[in-house]
């Protein structure tokens, strides 16, 4: 069935979700597993003539830091399940753009992910990556709640 799965997580709680569910697909149907977390583009704010900005060189630091805890986190879970999975650390993208941008690039043919599940104004307001991922990706997505 699938050959492939791009599992996708931010390193939350309930990414860890997606993540075993992914990886337990995977395991299944005998497929192959890649994990990927996406850093957000560094953004300087300014206002007025006070600049108020995180540096770049210390943004990018902590942002390896953070994926490479996240994704060492995907590879012992998988490790324990007695599989392997490939991790993909996306830069300077946003977290629907890099997912779809990673699935593409390594060929996968279902990306499972995690979904808040937020309604009304919540939703909104703050949107949802699932909900992009799900509108603009050509594979299957799985979303886990």
């Amino acid at each position: 069935m699938y050959k492939h799965i791009l599992i996708a997580t931010d390193g939350t709680e309930l990414a860890q979700k997606a993540v075993t569910e992914g990886l337990g697909l995977a395991k299944i149907l005998g497929a192959k597993a890649t994990a990927v977390t996406v850093t957000e583009p560094w953004a300087a704010v300014a206002t007025g003539e006070m600049a108020l900005g995180f540096p770049r060189d210390q943004y990018d630091k902590g942002a390896a830091e953070n994926a490479a805890d996240i994704l060492t986190t995907v590879s012992e879970v998988a490790k324990a399940m007695g599989m392997d999975c490939a991790t993909i650390h996306a830069k300077d993208q946003y977290p629907a753009e890099g997912i779809i941008a990673a699935a593409k690039e390594k060929g996968c043919d279902l990306i499972v992910m995690a979904s808040h599940g937020r309604r009304g104004i919540a939703k909104l307001l703050i949107g949802s990556e699932a909900i992009r991922v799900l509108t603009l990706s050509t594979v299957p997505v799985l979303i886990c709640r």
